[in-house]
């Protein structure tokens, strides 16, 4: 925006403090004119004692003296209040310098005011925080970006090679050869429905509405029940009404991702997967434990990151895109709830969302 030139900062703190000064001044000055109006005769007079100045004789001693006295307070009050402001400004510049690398482009640079705490010090410190924020957001963004590309680039590689080899074979697309693209281009497109959720979700673009958790419980596992069938896995929901107040269709693909991650990361026989829900008076949970190979809390702390599949990159049989977590993570934040993900002793994980209670009705 085109703006007018107008004055700094500094000398408008400049003339105010010297402005201040002025008034008290000539407040002073006035107090001492309405003492001597009160105080000394009109007419000079004399006595026994001596001789008594009248008011036209301390006008005409008093007034250039004040006069004096005013420049020189002026003087003094432009001096000081610039050199005072520009010691208040200094902390205010360097806020403005590091506002200016962000702007080109430059997160790394922090201001790391010292001194004792103060308006200026909390802004600073206001300012490293969001710049930290943003550098984070920025590289995972950039992370982001380049594994999406190498997902998406990997189906659609598959896919030319299949059709380069099919139009070599005298024999055309076979019927093996047709089921190996129809699979490529399943997972294409999962993953870009997958990408599609994560934006909505970190979009927040949906409206709220009742939902109860332990209902998308049920449904998740009457969904996910053949495969945990084949995978051998036990699912047990039990728990409380836990309403809360968002998207139904996306607490649902949390549900749904939290469960399937925990039938498929699970043992390779008898596993078990627990999803129960509960109640508070300002939240509601859903919490999720599956048994499992043990886990690191290094590698934990990594799978909600976008393209992370435990402890390698490695597609198998419903393995799904990596972005099962990280989808769950983008709908908690939506919803305004917190995510908590904790190895457990014997292997496994335990998942727990934590959500805001829905308003008791009126």
């Amino acid at each position: 925006m085109a703006r007018a030139p107008g004055m700094s900062v500094r000398l408008k703190l400049t003339l105010s403090y010297a402005g201040f000064l002025m008034v008290a001044s000539l407040l002073l000055l006035a107090a001492v004119w309405l003492f001597l109006l009160r105080y000394v005769p009109a007419e000079a007079q004399r006595t026994i004692g001596g001789f008594v100045p009248g008011r036209d004789d301390l006008i005409r001693a008093f007034a250039p003296a004040a006069g004096v006295t005013l420049v020189a307070l002026l003087a003094f009050g432009l001096l000081g209040g610039w050199i005072l402001a520009g010691r208040m400004l200094v902390p205010l510049g360097r806020i403005t310098d590091a506002t200016r690398r962000a702007g080109n482009g430059s997160l790394s640079y922090r201001i790391e005011l010292d001194g004792r705490n103060d308006e200026f010090r909390e802004l600073a410190d206001s300012f490293d925080a969001m710049l930290a924020q943003l550098e984070a957001h920025v590289a995972e963004q950039q992370r982001f970006a380049a594994n999406a590309s190498h997902e998406l680039r990997t189906p659609l590689a598959i896919t030319q090679t299949l059709l380069e080899v099919a139009r070599n074979d005298p024999r055309g697309v076979t019927g093996e050869l047709a089921e190996r693209l129809l699979a490529v281009n399943a997972r294409a497109i999962e993953l870009t429905e997958a990408l599609l959720v994560l934006s909505r979700a970190d979009q927040r673009s949906f409206s709220r509405q009742p939902v109860d958790l332990s209902l998308l419980a049920e449904q998740a596992a009457e969904t996910l029940l053949p495969l945990a069938e084949e995978h051998g896995v036990t699912v047990e929901t039990s728990g409380d009404i836990a309403s809360t107040s968002g998207s139904q269709a996306l607490l649902l693909q949390l549900t749904t991702n939290l469960l399937h991650n925990a039938i498929v990361h699970n043992l390779p026989e008898h596993g078990t997967v627990q999803m129960h829900t509960s109640t508070s008076p300002e939240t509601v949970a859903l919490t999720i434990e599956n048994s499992g190979e043990p886990l690191s809390p290094q590698l934990v702390s990594t799978l909600t990151e976008p393209f992370q599949r435990g402890s390698e990159r490695i597609r198998a049989h419903h393995a799904g895109v990596g972005l099962g977590l990280a989808i769950v993570k983008s709908i908690t934040q939506a919803h305004d709830g917190t995510l908590t993900i904790t190895p457990l002793a014997g292997g496994g994980l335990r998942v727990a969302v934590q959500l805001p209670a829905a308003p008791a009705p009126a």
